[in-house]
């Protein structure tokens, strides 16, 4: 056995302090926020992450989340260091290609430095050990997202900041990757989560379940909900699989409206084109578990049964928001203002009142119901506490409707497949559906459209 002189002893005293979350990092990280116009520290430069392999476990009466995060990404620029969004959680360990790395933390930033830096173009992966209560994220408008539990368990919800409560990663809906997600409960108990259910397993009083979504997602739209669910599988007329998971105090509720699935899916199919994804479903929780639907990704989560239009909307979103996801959180009424447009025509198309008379009855009494309705243009919220009101829903939607008056029913129809086919699960901005539209029909003029609707303040006047 050798002796260790004091200067080599002091040598690995600091080589062991630097590899612990006080030593710091002191390398050139990529960039640690994209810069979000609403939340400028989501989302990360420097890298792509292109997969994620989430390994969890959840105890629902000590509330403790434990996992191993391991991402694959590019780096996409020449990197000493590179950050992860992680909001709460204690981090335990930090490898990247297998070799421990240093790292630090300061908010919802994970700063890591890697033993040999990252050339650009090169592939890596990261593995993050982290475990701890997982937290409830108040957004900027008052709602409640990240990990909410529920009465018999937890449901994680993402929109827009939510997924960083509960594993670290790019979040940020430009960066969208697959995913595969491993996650151990109590027995007795199901966790349900985006795209394929490839493995289950009970043994000694845990049951685990593994899931995978090999389309491209958004983080936001990423979930896993755990608790007593009744759970049904069927295949739509196509041979596309349909998964559902229904509270048992919602089974009954829930009954009539999910037997709406296969038709409000056959219409959007002929109305939008090609359903994006490998499967279809819903999540229905009870009522007070949450406050508001979502549009996870194959499954969209609602807090109790649906209504038809609810229904009809959540599932628009999985063409426009989760297949064609926005690049900043500005094009946020791309999502909304779409989703909303189906609820228009889906009444329109179903004896209802046409969608001519729907912007008619918004636009002359649309504040009765909605007061906000003309407080700023949907292609500009006022802050991301609006992200969310009314003019980015309704007015999204009005914005649409003055586009289907300019280029007539029959190139609007196909409008409303074509923009989620080229665009098919990537990323878009305002500025690049306003381009796209022009291009459609370059002998009209949209400037009034754009200046009035989608970009003006106050109630525009009627032509």
């Amino acid at each position: 056995m050798s002796r260790s002189t004091p200067l080599t002893a002091l040598a690995l005293l600091l080589v062991s302090a630097l590899t612990a979350c006080g030593g710091g990092v002191h390398g050139t990280p990529g960039g640690s926020g994209l810069r979000d116009p609403y939340f400028p520290k989501a989302g990360n430069g420097g890298y792509d992450v292109t997969h994620y392999d989430l390994d969890l476990t959840y105890d629902p009466d000590s509330g403790n989340l434990s996992g191993t995060a391991t991402l694959t990404a590019r780096a996409t620029q020449d990197l000493t260091a590179f950050n992860l969004d992680l909001d709460g959680l204690d981090v335990e360990k930090v490898t990247v290609g297998g070799a421990p790395a240093r790292w630090n933390r300061t908010g919802q930033e994970l700063t890591v430095r890697p033993h040999d830096d990252l050339d650009e173009g090169a592939a890596f992966r990261v593995t993050v050990r982290y475990s701890g209560t997982p937290k409830t994220i108040t957004d900027p408008d008052g709602s409640e997202e990240g990990w909410l539990k529920t009465e018999d368990g937890a449901v994680a919800l993402g929109e827009p900041t939510g997924s960083t409560a509960w594993f670290p990663g790019n979040h940020h809906p430009s960066d969208k990757a697959s995913y595969d997600l491993t996650i151990t409960v109590p027995e007795g108990l199901q966790a349900v989560s985006n795209g394929e259910l490839t493995a289950s397993s009970t043994s000694g009083g845990r049951t685990t379940a593994t899931w995978h979504t090999a389309e491209p997602m958004a983080s936001y739209l990423a979930t896993v909900a755990i608790g007593e669910y009744d759970i049904h599988r069927t295949t739509l007329p196509g041979g596309l699989p349909v998964y559902t998971a229904v509270d048992p105090a919602e089974a009954d509720a829930s009954r009539k409206m999910l037997a709406q699935l296969p038709a409000v899916m056959a219409w959007s199919e002929d109305t939008f084109g090609p359903y994006p994804f490998s499967s279809t479903g819903a999540i229905v929780d009870r009522q007070g578990d949450a406050s508001y639907a979502l549009e996870t990704q194959n499954r969209p989560f609602f807090p109790g049964a649906p209504d038809t239009g609810t229904l009809v909307h959540e599932l628009a979103h999985q063409w426009y928001g989760d297949s064609v996801t926005p690049k900043t959180w500005r094009d946020m009424w791309l999502n909304e203002g779409f989703a909303t447009y189906a609820e228009w025509l889906w009444a329109e198309d179903h004896g209802g009142d046409s969608a001519q008379e729907t912007f008619d009855a918004l636009y002359d009494h649309g504040e009765d119901d909605y007061e906000d309705l003309w407080d700023f243009p949907p292609g500009t919220p006022s802050s991301a506490a609006h992200l969310s009101d009314s003019p980015v829903y309704q007015r999204g939607a009005m914005v649409l409707h003055k586009i289907r008056q300019l280029l007539g029913d029959t190139a609007f129809m196909a409008l409303l497949r074509d923009w989620p086919t080229t665009h098919r699960h990537g990323t878009a901005s305002t500025e690049d559906f306003t381009t796209y539209v022009e291009h459609l029909a370059p002998d009209k003029d949209f400037g009034p459209v754009w200046e009035d609707w989608l970009y003006g303040d106050g109630r525009p006047e009627r032509p």
